[in-house]
């Protein structure tokens, strides 16, 4: 699809900008989903259990997401455990955003009175 396609979805919520973002290194189940977006926005977002499946169902029905195969279980409940994966459609539309975002960033930073970030 052409890049227009992509756009039209841009910009991206954060719930799903950031599940999108912690299925870029491969598979993972709900819960590992939801701790990957904790971890990676330092705690920041905690995505409950609501928005996190309601909003996988909809990148499932958008094709950007889709169930995947469970790697070897070792408990039981891993068994249970739902995996997700990105389509390549869904990576294409994740690259897009980080693009978009990137610009955003480059012209606040190139806008004078702008304060510029702290450094960590």
């Amino acid at each position: 699809m052409a890049d227009a396609a992509i756009n039209r979805h841009l910009p991206l919520t954060s719930p799903v900008f950031h599940i999108l973002l912690a299925l870029a290194d491969g598979s993972r189940h709900g819960y590992a989903i939801m701790k990957e977006i904790a971890r990676h926005t330092g705690g920041e977002l905690q995505m409950g259990a609501g928005t996190l499946y309601g909003s996988i169902q909809r990148l499932m029905d958008l094709g950007w997401v889709v169930e995947a195969a469970a790697p070897t279980p070792e408990t039981v409940r891993d068994e249970k455990r739902r995996y997700y994966r990105l389509t390549p459609y869904g990576r294409r539309v994740l690259g897009a955003e980080v693009r978009r975002l990137e610009n955003v960033v480059r012209v606040a930073h190139a806008t004078k009175g702008v304060p510029k970030a702290a450094k960590a």
